[in-house]
């Protein structure tokens, strides 16, 4: 991912060795890393989606709002750089069971639409994370429907 979302994780959340540690609370920063990287998908971020993403890490997955803000300053202070989803993905594809990558992608799905505008970018994401964790693409297509079903609810 970003350059200094990377450092972050890697001061917090690795072992001297170098290997990731698989904490639970590791696993919900990556997933948080992942969804903050959605709202920078297109070219504006909307309150929208930020709402979306904050409601998702509080609610769903228990980070602080310091952990939140920091995250959020990390990704907007570099979000023209290139992106590597690989170690937080792994991460996930390792940890996660069939249900919760699922339920990942219905929420990077979440974001994607919670500004009504669905940009050619966040599809990509929301795929590439799919191929990653190992998310069958019918899946990946019952999630999408799912998440519009509720928005045009």
């Amino acid at each position: 991912m970003l350059k200094k979302i990377q450092t972050f994780f890697k001061n917090n959340f690795m072992l001297e060795d170098g290997r990731a540690q698989a904490s639970e609370h590791q696993l919900n920063m990556a997933v948080a890393a992942l969804l903050i990287e959605m709202t920078l998908q297109d070219d504006e971020t909307h309150e929208a989606e930020v709402e979306s993403v904050k409601q998702h890490l509080t609610t769903e997955l228990g980070l602080s709002e310091s952990e939140t803000d920091e995250l959020y300053a990390l990704a907007e202070a570099e979000k023209h750089e290139s992106t590597d989803y690989h170690q937080f993905t792994r991460l996930i594809a390792e940890h996660y069971s069939q249900a919760q990558k699922i339920k990942l992608i219905e929420s990077l799905w979440e974001v994607a639409f919670a500004d009504n505008v669905l940009d050619k970018y966040e599809e990509h994401m929301v795929r590439k994370i799919a191929d990653l964790i190992y998310v069958p693409h019918k899946e990946f297509i019952k999630a999408r429907h799912r998440v519009e079903g509720r928005i045009t609810g």
